[in-house]
């Protein structure tokens, strides 16, 4: 199974089926979709999810100095080129 470290990185990243999973220092990132179907395909898929969620939840658990909040630095504004 394809897998990352949680917040170790930003660049590692896992797709299961449609769904996409970001490695960030801060936090992981989850676009797409994922059909967990009853069958091999699905129980497949449902556990590579399942590894990725229960390493994140590991991390977070074991993080003596986790933060109530993460602070997001807000993003850099640029001139519109078009107008």
């Amino acid at each position: 199974m394809a897998s990352i470290k949680p917040f170790e990185n930003e660049s590692d990243s896992v797709a299961i089926d449609e769904l996409t999973i970001e490695n960030r220092i801060d936090q992981l990132e989850l676009y797409g979709s994922l059909s967990i179907t009853r069958d091999k395909a699905g129980l497949e898929r449902a556990l590579q999810l399942k590894e990725v969620i229960d390493a994140a939840v590991k991390a977070l658990q074991d993080d003596a100095a986790l933060p109530d909040q993460v602070s997001f630095r807000p993003p850099d504004s640029i001139d519109n080129p078009f107008k």
